[in-house]
């Protein structure tokens, strides 16, 4: 069968609660590999609440419909505080970035709490801005940057990741809305533990499926080289 933008391969998928810090409730779901302990942990980050960004952004979900079952990972996604989709609304309202730090540290406890091995985040454009400002926690073992702006994060920020040493995997869209690779490169060259990957053609949304299995790919070939490259029937 040839993987196809709609599939849904298998997976242990639950639908599970985070309690952050500040008193909320946020919903999310897990989906684990169907069988085996997983290699990995991605915890997604979604695109921006206010343009319609949530758990279920179609990169995030397919993430979730494709990795567990090829590569072994297991994908946490949740809605932050305010957002809205399918699985439901979380508790709290969008804070520009700054009390979402409550719900990056959730994310990172419920993987703690559950014995998930080695935890990633997976930003996508807003939700890189959280990994770069609240994800330098012990436990996280890299970020994976998706369309980053580099707006809400400030060098400041670029700077205290070089200073944590975890890596750092910015791709890049040829034709962002708001980064583009050259400054990119630029701007990330502060962080010598930071890899810039420019996409070719690729927009902001990561609209098509060829740009959905680079980005795939990318994100098996650092959170579990074994995997990689991602077949493209199953």
């Amino acid at each position: 069968m040839e993987i196809r933008s709609s599939t849904v391969l298998p997976a242990l998928r639950e639908d599970i609660e985070l309690h952050t810090a500040d008193g909320l409730t946020l919903v999310g779901e897990l989906a684990l590999p169907p069988e085996g302990r997983p290699a990995a942990t991605l915890i997604c980050l979604h695109p921006l609440p206010t343009a319609e960004g949530m758990m279920d952004s179609h990169v995030l979900r397919k993430a979730s419909y494709r990795l567990p079952a090829l590569a072994g990972i297991a994908v946490l996604r949740f809605n932050t505080r305010g957002t809205t989709s399918d699985r439901g609304t979380s508790e709290g309202a969008f804070d520009g970035g700054e009390s979402e730090r409550f719900d990056v540290a959730a994310a990172l406890e419920y993987a703690e709490f559950h014995d998930l091995p080695a935890p990633w985040l997976l930003g996508w454009s807003f939700g890189t801005e959280l990994a770069l400002k609240w994800g330098r926690d012990p436990l996280v073992q890299g970020a994976i940057l998706l369309s980053p702006p580099l707006s809400r994060a400030t060098d400041a920020d670029l700077d205290a990741w070089a200073e944590f040493g975890r890596p750092l995997v910015a791709l890049v869209p040829e034709f962002d809305d708001y980064l583009r690779p050259e400054e990119a490169r630029r701007r990330f060259a502060r962080v010598p533990a930071a890899e810039v990957v420019g996409v070719d053609n690729a927009k902001h949304l990561w609209v098509g499926e060829p740009y959905v299995r680079i980005v795939l790919d990318e994100i098996v070939k650092h959170v579990n080289p074994a995997a990689y490259p991602l077949p493209t029937e199953a």
